[in-house]
């Protein structure tokens, strides 16, 4: 159980609720190819992070050809459609009838992220949608964490931040929230376990069962 009662959730988006990890992979593994840089999902796994230039550079990306890489990934990306993670729209669902308030801080573009809201029927969901563009630095800084609890209107004290990667635990315990982190195939877990987050969960399905 979490430590205190929370009214408001933020998610991460990608991993997190989506499951776009793996069509992530693939529009990665699609523009890098196209500059000659090979991985393997071992090597993806170690260095990932929502800051894709940070990965860019651990996966051997001359700087040069970043900014190009973001927009063949884009391009390769927008050929996929990921759907909810099994059990997100369930657990959406229930917080709603909760009366809990649901934000979204998101390192994702927003052109990205409304689409796929609106794809995928979430477009009134939450209270809050708080995109890179929206901040003037993406996670691990507390910005967009803070952005979303000044929109919601709630308290520190009683808001989640849930996330599958190191970034957000961070995030959120510097914007001095709760945070959950929720386990990925594409994010090894020992980089989540040492951001001591307030509790770490297998699926976002368990998220309810840690609520006071």
């Amino acid at each position: 159980m979490l430590p205190r009662t929370v009214t408001a959730i933020l998610f991460d988006w990608d991993g997190t609720l989506c499951d776009s990890a793996a069509a992530s992979l693939r529009a990665f593994r699609k523009s890098l190819a196209e500059f000659g840089v090979a991985f393997t999902d071992a090597e993806y796994k170690a260095v990932y992070t929502p800051r894709w230039y940070r990965m860019y550079q651990s996966l051997g990306l001359p700087e040069h050809c970043w900014e190009r890489a973001d927009q063949q990934w884009l391009h390769h990306y927008r050929e996929e459609a990921p759907e909810l993670l099994p059990g997100a729209s369930e657990v959406l669902d229930l917080l709603r009838r909760r009366e809990i308030q649901l934000g979204v801080v998101t390192n994702g573009t927003r052109g990205r992220i409304e689409r796929e809201l609106a794809r995928l029927g979430l477009s009134s969901t939450f209270q809050a949608v708080v995109c890179c563009e929206d901040v003037t630095q993406i996670k691990p800084h507390p910005e967009g964490v803070e952005q979303a609890l000044a929109l919601l209107g709630c308290s520190r004290q009683a808001c989640c931040y849930v996330g599958d990667a190191p970034e957000d635990i961070q995030a959120g315990k510097s914007a001095r929230v709760l945070t959950v982190a929720v386990r990925s195939e594409y994010v090894d877990d020992h980089r989540l376990e040492a951001c001591c987050p307030d509790a770490i969960l297998a699926n976002v399905e368990e998220l309810p069962g840690i609520l006071a």
